[in-house]
């Protein structure tokens, strides 16, 4: 429609701006705006984007910034931290959704070969989606998240070798293809992970302190290298998922990856704008409507069953429910990958156009569903919590190695140990003070417990996780979460167990300062990390009575 490119781009983003402060206004989630932006501008209604390589090009660059970000924030002690659990639960689901979705594609009368397709495209979730939207709730860093993430790599290695075995076989009726086609992706995929092993021994440790001289020259070689990585990954047989995941963990075990990431969070977040745009506008809505009772029937089958294999292969190997449920939750959808997935069976004769029309309305139910499920994770929990205890064993020993209720006493309870947290329980152990710390974040808990802290690995949003804390001996408990949901949770929690100290909450604003005051709260920060120092002292001389705001400039 528009002969400039340039003007064409701006009415995309034009229009993404629009549909996302409307959405905002609606409290709907921003991804199923975008989404919804990219059809309206797609050839199925107004036609204003129908296929644009500038538009792919931005795309692309958004995905390897998200996964070279999810990369930089998962070290290699992570890694074998969750590598077990990932790797069952990914290859688990993958298994049981195959099989599962075979039988119930044959059962709907498809072909074997069309129901072949579609039950691989119904195993593959989203890793672009998910991580985003874990990014945006700051639970990528979390035990489920985590979790999550690995099974999610394991997902994306697998499709990658469907779709290299199912070209092999679309292009060679022998085996010797097929063989020649795995071993040298094996081949591949060893000297990939060999080169990411020799930089981050001998390369890196030596070139990222002299490039960080210049924060600009810091950050430009982190682009190169997400994008780099990504090129190589997609030119070796892998996706440009895995490349860039690789090149984010080659850096994620040096000093700078806080300072790398942080700063490429705005870049990612724009780019990704044309992801959706482009996934939304890739839809055709006029092959749809046939397939509409069979897409129904495959979508409740990935929004039910997809959870359910990952939250009973999580309780079985030792996970809390909670946990299972989280990280069960995003793979309620399929992947861009069965996307593809559907055109390469089109391409190579294997799939008719009415199979691909149902593998992509599959998808757009179960992406739209799945981030709703997703972003409203947690009241869907507490509503569903007490018929999800048959996925979790009577003693979850994954998160229970050490119980709290046995833990020497304490005065303080400290909710979060992120830099501002860590700041304040240094401080407060200068002064003396008997401190039991909880973080959601495993790696976090280890690094402490190895520096002398009293450390649990906890949940503040879980009603039952506070329920094991040793309350009775607390004078205080802390929390330097400034998020608003998280800390009324815990406020609500306290009260439910009858606590009767006093608690200091952490908040970024003066607005939301206030409301705490309303509900009783004793005391208020709006934290800094060089504040730490006087607010523990203030913690420690603040008479239980007062309700007072501290405000650090």
């Amino acid at each position: 429609m528009f002969e400039s490119v340039f003007v064409q781009i701006g009415v995309v983003i034009g229009l993404a701006a629009v549909g996302g402060a409307l959405a905002q206004l609606l409290r709907q989630p921003l991804i199923v705006a975008f989404i919804a932006v990219g059809i309206l501008l797609g050839p199925s209604v107004t036609g204003v984007v129908t296929y644009s390589h500038e538009i792919e090009l931005f795309a692309r660059l958004g995905i390897a910034l998200l996964l070279f970000i999810v990369g930089l924030k998962l070290d290699l002690h992570v890694i074998r931290t969750v590598g077990p659990v990932a790797l069952a639960s990914g290859l688990g689901q993958v298994v049981f959704t195959s099989v599962v979705g075979y039988l119930l594609a044959l059962a709907l009368g498809m072909t074997p070969v069309a129901a072949l397709y579609v039950a691989v495209a119904l195993t593959f979730s989203s890793t672009i989606i998910i991580v985003k939207l874990l990014s945006d709730k700051r639970e990528v860093e979390s035990l489920h998240g985590r979790i999550a993430v690995g099974f999610l790599i394991v997902q994306d290695i697998v499709v990658v070798l469907v779709m290299i075995g199912l070209t092999a076989f679309g292009q060679s009726s022998g085996d010797l293809h097929l063989g020649w086609e795995a071993l040298s992706i094996l081949t591949k995929g060893a000297l990939m992970l060999l080169t990411v092993a020799l930089l981050m021994r001998y390369v890196l440790p030596r070139l990222l302190p002299y490039l960080a001289r210049s924060s600009e020259l810091l950050m430009l070689f982190a682009i190169a290298s997400a994008v780099l990585g990504a090129a190589a990954g997609d030119a070796l047989g892998f996706s440009k998922e895995v490349g860039a995941f690789l090149a984010g963990v080659s850096i994620a075990s040096t000093p700078y990856r806080e300072q790398v990431a942080a700063r490429l969070v705005s870049l990612r977040d724009f780019l990704l704008l044309f992801f959706f745009i482009e996934l939304g506008a890739s839809l055709d809505l006029g092959a749809l409507g046939a397939q509409l009772g069979a897409s129904l029937v495959f979508s409740l089958f990935v929004l039910i069953g997809n959870p359910l294999i990952v939250m009973a292969i999580m309780g079985y190997m030792g996970y809390r429910k909670r946990t299972g449920f989280l990280a069960g939750l995003t793979v309620a959808q399929i992947s861009e990958f069965s996307l593809i997935l559907a055109a390469l069976g089109l391409s190579l004769g294997h799939l008719d156009q009415a199979s691909v029309g149902l593998i992509t309305l599959v998808g757009l139910i179960t992406i739209s569903a799945s981030t709703y499920m997703i972003l409203y994770s947690h009241p869907l929990y507490e509503r569903l919590a007490p018929w999800l205890s048959i996925f979790e064993r009577k003693l979850p020993h994954r998160e229970l190695d050490s119980p709290l209720q046995g833990d020497a006493k304490a005065d303080l309870l400290l909710v979060g140990l992120g830099r501002y947290g860590a700041a304040l329980a240094a401080n407060l152990r200068l002064l003396g003070v008997r401190l039991l710390a909880v973080d959601f974040d495993p790696t976090t808990v280890t690094r402490h417990t190895r520096d002398g802290y009293h450390v649990h690995y906890g949940d503040a949003e879980d009603p039952e996780f506070v329920a094991t804390l040793p309350l009775a001996d607390m004078r205080w408990v802390v929390s330097t979460v400034r998020d608003r949901d998280i800390n009324m949770m815990l406020l609500h929690a306290l009260r439910a167990q009858g606590y009767k100290g006093r608690v200091a909450l952490s908040t970024s604003s003066n607005h939301e300062a206030e409301e705490f005051q309303r509900q009783g709260v004793d005391l208020t920060f709006i934290p800094y990390a060089d504040a730490a120092r006087d607010a523990a002292m203030r913690l420690m001389s603040e008479p239980a009575a007062s309700h007072t705001q501290e405000q650090t400039p």
